[in-house]
């Protein structure tokens, strides 16, 4: 897939199976990056980064035989760095908003989404990328070892540690945003 260009014959044909690429991994990478940064125009925003680094540069040699794994962790990582760009905008908005009214029901489920988004991002990127392919995609243990060439014990190790942590991080994020309110 190096050097795709739509020029020619040939690379119609290289256009037509990046068409094809778009078409099969582009909701699986658009529902990963929306899992981990909580927002469409952000999650849009990283699927289009990611195709467009494959368009000019291509995939590297070492991951033609596992696209996907190198797509998802792509997305994974496009996700995480929305997320952490998001939070330094966030904090300069939020200076402007010292008083807020009564906050809502939706208002409250928006802060519930924001500290698991600002939780799951201080996650190591592989348990970020097995808790959004068990929870989000629904992969077994074993689908999710098959793809990350890894071990099903290592897979269940993980998501156990990982659901740990972020059960951790979340009930401290609450409560600090309680104290803040």
């Amino acid at each position: 897939m190096p050097g795709i260009s739509t020029a020619g014959a040939k690379g119609e044909v290289l256009g037509h199976e990046f068409a094809e690429l778009f078409q099969q991994h582009y909701q699986f990478l658009y529902r990963t990056a929306y899992s981990v940064t909580g927002s469409k125009p952000d999650a849009e925003d990283v699927v289009q980064a990611i195709f467009l680094r494959l368009l000019q540069r291509g995939a590297p040699v070492e991951v033609r035989t596992n696209l996907k794994a190198y797509l998802y962790r792509a997305a994974v990582n496009g996700g995480l760095s929305s997320v952490r760009s998001r939070k330094h905008r966030d904090l300069l908005r939020d200076v402007h908003q010292l008083v807020s009214p009564a906050e809502s029901e939706s208002e409250a489920d928006d802060r519930i989404r924001q500290a698991l988004i600002q939780a799951m991002a201080q996650l190591r990127p592989k348990a970020i990328e097995i808790l959004i392919l068990h929870y989000e995609h629904n992969y077994s243990d074993r689908e999710i070892a098959r793809l990350l060439k890894t071990s099903r014990g290592t897979i269940a190790v993980t998501l156990y540690r990982a659901r740990a942590q972020l059960k951790r991080l979340m009930t401290r994020a609450l409560k600090e945003d309680h104290r803040d309110t």
